[in-house]
């Protein structure tokens, strides 16, 4: 058997999130359909995270094993050439069997973009998530701030989270501004499931002015979901990028 290594991009808003679903379109799903003929037998594609329903990816990374003979670059042309113009993948390259791209990532970013205008954009209206009123970024950072290093994120964990343990090492965490365009990123050894988008969900209150800097930090430490904003929508959130040894 073969391993290669994908690096692709796609657009979430016409999928049902990466992993495959009965009766619904997923990346993984067009993935593997496109590899079919190619290989000539099933392939299972394994990402280094399951992005939700209609999140984005600038940068996701996969793998796939297979005891089919084609060079990396006659799966770049295929893929490219069968899966829908919302995904695009950028490089395939062969690697040891050793490498998993799940279990061998060491850091994933996400980002997350908010426009804040009194009008609804238009051409990214499935790409952001719109607030009416101006945002307060210097509050939103100090609060954003607090994430940053080793805690128990239990407050900003879905209920549906499989992770064994709600500990997790943020090593980034930022807020910039262009415009009326506002870029959230967070960076981790790895993520709880809606972590990002909790976080992000408590973080505009405090950028309205409706929660204090010093109540994002007592929910924070409170491990308890239910003291914690809603959820932000999943059509501003993008997986950045992912690391390796």
């Amino acid at each position: 058997m073969n391993r290669f290594r994908l690096t692709l991009e796609y657009d979430g808003a016409g999928f049902s999130g990466w992993q495959i679903q009965p009766r619904q379109e997923t990346v993984q799903g067009v993935l593997e359909e496109a590899l079919l003929p190619l290989c000539q037998e099933s392939v299972r594609v394994i990402g280094s995270g399951r992005t939700d329903a209609g999140v984005h990816a600038l940068e996701q990374v996969a793998h796939f094993d297979t005891s089919a003979h084609h060079d990396a670059a006659v799966y770049l042309r295929a893929l490219n050439a069968t899966t829908p113009r919302s995904v695009t993948v950028h490089a395939v390259s062969e690697v040891s069997r050793t490498f998993d791209a799940r279990r061998s990532a060491r850091y994933r970013e996400y980002l997350y973009r908010i426009v804040d205008r009194p009008n609804a954009p238009a051409l990214d209206r499935h790409r952001v998530w719109h607030q009416r009123r101006r945002l307060d970024l210097e509050r939103m950072q100090a609060a954003l701030s607090l994430c940053r290093g080793k805690h128990d994120f239990s407050s900003f964990r879905a209920a549906a989270c499989q992770a064994k343990h709600p500990v997790r090492t943020v090593r980034r965490a930022e807020i910039r501004r262009s415009g009326d365009d506002i870029a959230i990123i967070l960076g981790a050894d790895a993520f709880l499931h809606h972590m990002v988008r909790n976080i992000v969900g408590t973080l505009v209150p405090v950028g309205l002015g409706r929660l204090s800097v010093e109540r994002f930090s007592g929910i924070l430490h409170a491990r308890d979901r239910k003291q914690a904003g809603a959820t932000a929508p999943p059509h501003g959130l993008y997986l950045r990028r992912v690391l390796y040894d």
